[in-house]
């Protein structure tokens, strides 16, 4: 039989709610026709879909990023502000479209502040400069009588918006970007952008790009960071996108280990650095852009699907163990964002008459409804599985967390299995169950069960309750399913 054990005293650490962030881009009907559709009859007074607000609040979303992204490497932020009809639209680079800017800085935060979630603002590196980015920082934030303040004022907003959270630069070490740069380009740009931004605004917090994928150079890149700009470090950006490109279940399943592998490399590479620097306040890691996508890559006008790829029960199960790996890592992960958030590659897909929750939607829900505020380090062993390059693989994948008062236990479960049902035994050191337990799981039919229109329901959600008292209960999980069992201690 599979053993979970868990001691409430063994915590990991605090767990950042921004883990449950997400990301908004200029790309494809992501803005407009999802988030933005100004005239539809689901529109409310600000041109927001009601309907996919409604969906997005359910996600309990604490950060949002924007606008990019490829797309903010050719971005003037200025071109976002004003009286829509002046607006100029411009031709786009980065996935070769027309942006009428109808969507820019204003109504992104008016957005977020409807969703109750902060704004998480990334400025030009690409082709912009510093001065841009230290005057958006001033339009958004600066309470003085100073001209770009004031031009905010007149634009309809008298109190400063306060944005918190501010990238520099996207996927700088990518030769896709607009304005690729080097290690050494990087650092210099980071540590310039930064400096004036927070002279600026003291308060913000501040996230550099490092490293779209291990390929190219991100342990230089670490390093340079740390060496040139040490006191303006508050996050190292990290990005990954991931897919069943070989249509192989088992393998699919071993990307637990790949999510390990990242987390920890970058860990020790921001360790060593802050030693070697006398670095003694924490620089976290955001995951600020992260997915399944393999299936639409159209962006093109010759072959364009806009990215609207369509999930499957699969898919669910690898984001639900992205959030296991975030939790085990909560140390060091303080904030993540799915992207994105609406039809491109995203977990709400609309039309023009209303929407459906893609399978990816349900886990997401899951986690953020019911996820504490501490991370327990869990024991557990039991069945095995090979895939890929992996072998002796646990089956399930597996988190665990409790509330601050010590009295909630949550605990996150991936049965990795095809085709078996896993019965567990799950004991508590120094703890009882009290009896009341609350139990969701993620499941359809198959592993290539998809939502749509016509079905939305063949992947979701089952609720019920059960028992379990004493020190040790036995559950067991579905095959190819998530589940999260909430206990009363």
């Amino acid at each position: 039989m599979n053993h979970i054990k868990i001691d409430p005293e063994r915590q990991i650490g605090s767990i950042s709610r921004k883990i449950f962030g997400g990301f908004a881009e200029h790309l494809g009907r992501h803005i407009y026709g999802g988030i933005y559709e100004p005239g539809s009859p689901l529109a409310d007074e600000n041109g927001f879909r009601s309907d996919v607000l409604a969906a997005v609040r359910r996600l309990k979303m604490p950060v949002v990023r924007y606008p990019g992204g490829n797309f903010v490497s050719g971005y003037r932020w200025r071109d976002g502000v004003g009286p829509k009809e002046q607006r100029p639209a411009r031709v786009e680079l980065a996935w070769q479209d027309i942006e009428s800017n109808h969507f820019g800085t204003d109504e992104f935060v008016t957005w977020c502040r409807a969703l109750g979630t902060e704004p998480y603002l990334v400025v030009n590196a690409g082709d912009g400069d510093m001065r841009e980015a230290r005057d958006w920082v001033e339009y958004c934030n600066s309470a003085t009588d100073s001209a770009l303040a004031n031009m905010r004022r007149a634009n309809g907003f008298d109190a400063p918006h306060n944005v918190k959270y501010w990238g520099i630069g996207n996927e700088v070490d990518g030769q896709w970007q607009i304005g690729y740069k080097t290690p050494e380009e990087y650092a210099r740009t980071y540590k310039e952008f930064a400096k004036v931004m927070r002279w600026v605004d003291p308060s913000i917090r501040l996230i550099a790009s490092a490293t779209t994928d291990w390929r190219y150079q991100p342990v230089e890149r670490t390093q340079l960071l740390f060496e040139g700009a040490p006191d303006l470090l508050d996050y190292l950006a990290i990005h990954w996108y991931v897919g069943n490109h070989e249509d192989d279940f088992a393998q699919y399943m071993t990307l637990s280990e790949f999510f390990e592998a990242r987390l920890s490399a970058l860990e020790g590479a921001i360790a060593a650095m802050r030693h070697e620097m006398g670095v003694e306040r924490p620089v976290h890691i955001a995951v600020d852009e992260w997915n399944v996508w393999y299936r639409a890559r159209g962006n093109t006008r010759e072959e364009r699907d806009n990215l609207e790829e369509r999930y499957n029960l699969e898919d669910a199960l690898v984001v639900a163990m992205h959030f296991n790996a975030f939790i085990r890592h909560c140390r060091s992960v303080r904030m993540a964002n799915i992207a994105q958030i609406v039809n491109v590659i995203a977990p709400i897909f609309t039309d023009e008459e209303g929407l459906f929750l893609q399978t990816i939607f349900h886990p997401f829900e899951l986690y953020a409804s019911n996820c504490g505020d501490i991370a327990l380090d869990v024991f557990w062993k039991g069945d095995t599985f090979s895939g890929g390059d992996y072998s002796g693989v646990r089956t399930l994948d597996v988190s665990a967390t409790i509330d601050a008062a010590g009295k909630k236990l949550s605990l996150f479960v991936v049965n990795r299995s095809l085709t078996e049902t896993l019965e567990t035994r799950i004991s508590l050191s120094d703890a009882t169950f009290a009896g009341n337990v609350a139990a969701s799981v993620v499941n359809g039919p198959d592993i290539k069960a998809e939502n749509s229109f016509e079905a939305p329901n063949r992947v979701t959600v089952t609720n019920v309750a059960i028992m379990a008292k004493g020190s040790e209960f036995v559950y067991a999980f579905e095959p190819h399913s998530v589940t999260a069992l909430v206990f009363d201690l």
